[in-house]
């Protein structure tokens, strides 16, 4: 045997959609209740735990053996639950010991590598297997995998304390033979979803990096816990007190409804309040600013305070830290189509900022339940207890963070790519790229604190902006507004900005039309920058773009879109998708080699909409594909960065973004750490790379 595919059904009092797999599985009352099999090429089994028969000792050694790879959809779930049977009903690992990631192969990762849902279910119906996941299970999960729930006015209620906490198979015969179809037939999708991958290979270095990555959740972070405890009371009596003067002051049973508010305020103000938004608030702000209500700017300031919806991270930590203070599997290996890390669970990768200045103070004094310290010296106490959820994360006893990332990693990436020289040597220097970019764009020196300081924000907003073919929309949402900037000024900015940068003005042309030839001559395509070059190629119905590194992001069913059809006369389908000298025609009657695009056809795919959530089709374009590109490749420098640091012993306990996070002996490690973020990757020629952390007791935001 060399494989050995798995899927497990279990039970746990823990719900894992909020504390995750490594606290479920930790739960003294969780046990394995069915394990499907299936060796190498033969069919599935099931080992029915639940009902008296054992797991074999074959199993158990291949579980321990690094010749038999193991494969599982969503793997960590099963790697962990396994380690956790083996701690308690065996002596073969330790208590702080971990089934070896490197023998595991997970289907759900391969899935992301294509550009498919990571769900079993998405996966199955996007690659339209022949057998799907079947409908039944969430039923069969609830009822078998959950506590017992005994209805009101039932005939058992009351009686719990003498039913055993979990349904058991012999209640619910017929179900429990269905609950054992729906385990093998997961293994099954599994395998077909495998097959139908087959043809992405993985590199040595991506197969170890998801070894990494197990290992770092694994090990997890440690909460301080006494923290996020008051924090969460703390943030409760906040709330009630904020809620108890909203009462007193508008006379309402609940001010905290948007209806009973909205009315309250438009009557109050005398205007018409059609909802109380993000964008409807400033406005209503204004007008009360206007009127000098400070009654109504009160309220407004309540509801400010008492919508600080970012404090519900505390009560995240409490769910899924473990018995031993550490919160594990945080971050989604491959969790988007770039390769790039998602969060989970706490949600690391949208954690509040924080500016206020005495964090030390802020968090001796919140330990302490000081309230009225906390609000005499800082005001706005859910304000402050939000900026204090980053330094809820502490290193273990006898170490300190050493916290680097990558300076302006993106921009570097984006002219590295597209060959923008001038970019390229301003970094190279330890320029600021604010100010050189401002410099370019207006024709005249700009110095951070000297001369012509003010354009410097604009310069600022610009790189950050307009990296990827974003206009004036793009510009206004980065904060062209904000800086006072009118349409005009924006529009005049986006011009000037795309002059000072004529080799990624030119990169998105190229990178489209790559993409373009790609998908109509079914053929590869190369689009060579002067440091580097990217390879676009159709594998049977997908789209992939080759990165420096050798990784490929993936477009499934990538297509040319097109809203109305053209003819023309006496010219291939390749020669159309590039020509734009076809003639145009409203209504033809084309023969089916005939159909065309103009030049500004869009190109589409099939890949999950991040708000519906369904599979669907998505349209882009050259400078999103771009931006899809850069983020790629900077996901693969820090890739190579987390390794050399893991080589280098300074073990990553936690990531976000393009940041590390590590726990060292002393200060003096991090100028070795930041050293190794300077380590250019093989592949990346000429790229610029610089790191800058700080260390500390506990993360924050520098």
């Amino acid at each position: 045997m060399k494989h050995l595919h798995i899927d497990i059904e279990t039970y746990s009092p823990e719900p894992i959609a909020d504390c995750g797999a490594y606290r479920y599985a930790m739960n003294p009352e969780f046990e394995i209740l069915l394990v499907a099999y299936a060796k190498d090429d033969e069919p599935t089994q099931i080992i029915d735990l639940a009902s008296g028969e054992k797991l074999p000792e074959w199993f158990v050694q291949a579980l321990l053996d690094h010749q038999v790879t193991k494969h599982a959809h969503n793997a960590v779930f099963e790697r962990v639950c396994f380690t956790m049977w083996l701690r308690r009903h065996t002596c073969i690992i330790a208590d702080d010991e971990w089934l070896n990631p490197m023998d595991w192969e997970c289907s759900s990762v391969k899935a992301g590598r294509c550009g498919l849902p990571l769900s079993l279910k998405g996966a199955g119906e996007a690659l339209r297997l022949s057998e799907q996941k079947m409908d039944e299970g969430k039923s069969l999960i609830q009822l078998f995998c959950t506590p017992r729930k005994v209805r009101k006015g039932s005939e058992n209620e009351g009686l719990f304390g003498e039913l055993p906490k979990r349904v058991q198979p012999s209640e619910y015969p017929d179900k429990w033979e269905t609950f054992k179809a729906y385990c093998i037939r997961d293994v099954d999708v599994e395998r077909s979803i495998e097959e139908a991958l087959s043809w992405y290979e993985v590199s040595d270095f991506e197969k170890a990096l998801y070894a990494i990555d197990q290992r770092i959740n694994d090990y997890g972070v440690r909460i301080d816990l006494d923290m996020v405890t008051e924090a969460n009371r703390m943030d409760i009596l906040t709330k009630s007190r904020l809620s108890a003067e909203a009462v007193t002051i508008t006379g309402l049973s609940n001010p905290n409804s948007g209806p009973q508010l909205k009315a309250w305020l438009s009557e109050r103000l005398g205007i018409d309040i059609p909802s109380l938004t993000k964008t409807t608030l400033p406005d209503i702000v204004g007008e009360a600013r206007r009127q000098r209500d400070t009654v109504a700017l009160r309220v407004l300031q309540i509801r400010a305070e008492m919508g600080k919806t970012s404090n519900a991270k505390y009560d995240a930590m409490l769910s899924v830290v473990g018995p031993d203070g550490r919160a594990r599997g945080l971050t989604q290996f491959y969790g988007s189509r770039t390769g790039r890390w998602a969060g989970r669970l706490i949600q690391m990768q949208n954690l509040p900022q924080n500016h206020i200045g005495a964090l030390d103070t802020a968090r001796q004094m919140l330990k302490a339940a000081d309230y009225d310290s906390l609000d005499l010296t800082f005001g706005n106490v859910p304000d402050t207890i939000s900026q204090l959820i980053r330094t809820s994360f502490i290193p273990s006893d006898g170490k300190i963070y050493a916290v680097c990332d990558f300076s302006a990693i993106e921009a570097r990436v984006l002219a590295w790519m597209a060959g923008e020289e001038w970019v390229l040597d301003t970094f190279r220097q330890g320029g600021d790229i604010y100010c050189a970019t401002a410099s370019q764009m207006f024709h005249k020196p700009v110095e951070k604190h000297g001369q012509n300081a003010h354009l410097r924000q604009r310069g600022k907003v610009a790189v950050l902006a307009l990296g990827y073919g974003g206009g004036v929309s793009a510009l206004d949402e980065m904060g062209g507004a904000r800086l006072g900037m009118t349409e005009e000024e924006e529009a005049d900015t986006v011009k000037m900005w795309r002059n000072a940068n004529p080799g990624i003005v030119a990169f998105w042309g190229l990178v489209e039309k790559a993409a373009k030839e790609c998908i109509v001559y079914k053929t590869t395509r190369k689009v060579e920058t002067p440091h580097t070059s990217v390879t676009f190629r159709m594998e049977d119905s997908t789209m992939t773009i080759e990165l420096p590194s050798g990784r490929k992001i993936c477009y499934p069913e990538a297509e040319l879109h097109f809203d109305r059809e053209w003819a023309c006369t006496g010219q291939t389908a390749a020669q159309a998708a590039t020509d734009s000298s076809f003639i145009k025609k409203e209504k033809p009657a084309l023969h089916p080699e005939r159909h065309y695009m103009d030049k500004g056809a869009s190109i589409r795919f099939m890949g999950t909409n991040q708000t519906t959530r369904k599979w669907e089709w998505i349209e882009t374009w050259g400078g999103k594909l771009t931006e899809n590109i850069v983020q790629a490749v900077a996901r693969d420098c820090l890739a190579e960065t987390m390794v050399n640091c893991m080589k280098a012993d300074f073990p990553v306990v936690f990531h976000i973004h393009d940041e590390l996070v590590m726990e060292v002996s002393s200060e003096d490690k991090l100028e070795e750490i930041q050293d190794i973020f300077a380590i250019v990757p093989s592949w990346a020629n000429m790229l610029p790379l610089r790191g800058a952390g700080y260390t500390g007791n506990y993360y924050y935001k520098d």
